[in-house]
């Protein structure tokens, strides 16, 4: 008896190792809308929307995302991501797609990046997006939660661009193009809704500013957003 509990015990060990580590190969689903917020800049209302979400299991997910910002009636920029992600250390990802731009100008990326928990807790992606147009370029994100209470929440952000090309009919120099950073403060009404107010400041900078103020463009600044923050 004592032989044939030792190997039913054997037996049973990796799939209580698989699950430990949460591996279980069911399907499951999430989907988050991390931004959804109006604000008024240069003269404009200007709306905001930043979206993700995937299917799959705790190793193979399908991965989407889409971001985008209205100025008043007119699409100013549109994008959208379809990504296979692969869970190849703890807390981390490969990511591997296409992205579509619909706006300012329609044209396609492939894409491979990493997402995940980077130690002290920051949120982290970094992707490169090679355009079948030969543009370049370069995203790096990271956020943490600060929870000041058990529903009010502290955000400080970080978003960079970086392109390895020129583009000037996007008013875009090679090197750090763009950046965005800001505080964005949510109240949990419940763990699935949240109200937010954020303090933002993006901006292009080098010789991507001065493109755009050749073009009697605004390259940007601070401005305060209000919007809500949920999942599904």
């Amino acid at each position: 008896m004592r032989a044939l509990a030792l190997a039913a015990a054997l037996l049973a060990a990796p799939a209580v190792a698989q699950n430990a580590h949460g591996h279980d190969g069911g399907i499951n689903n999430f989907t988050l809308v991390e931004e959804a917020d109006i604000t008024r800049f240069d003269g404009k209302w200007v709306a905001n929307w930043e979206a993700q979400g995937w299917i799959g299991s705790d190793m193979d997910k399908f991965w989407w995302r889409t971001e985008g910002e209205t100025k008043g009636p007119r699409l100013e920029q549109s994008e959208f991501q379809a990504l296979y992600s692969r869970n190849v250390a703890m807390f981390f990802d490969l990511q591997a797609g296409l992205r579509h731009d619909i706006r300012p100008d329609a044209r396609t990326y492939a894409v491979v990046g990493v997402q995940g928990l980077a130690p002290l807790f920051f949120e982290t992606e970094a992707h490169a997006f090679f355009g079948f147009k030969g543009d370049v370029l370069l995203r790096l994100r990271q956020s943490f939660d600060l929870r000041m209470t058990n529903r009010l929440v502290v955000q400080p952000l970080f978003e960079t661009d970086i392109y390895l090309t020129r583009e000037p009919e996007r008013l875009i120099a090679p090197g750090p193009a763009i950046i965005e950073a800001g505080i964005l403060t949510r109240y949990e009404v419940t763990r699935r809704v949240a109200p937010y107010v954020a303090v933002m400041f993006e901006r292009r900078l080098g010789e991507s500013s001065r493109l755009a103020r050749a073009a009697g463009e605004n390259p940007g600044g601070w401005s305060i957003r209000t919007g809500v923050r949920f999942w599904l």
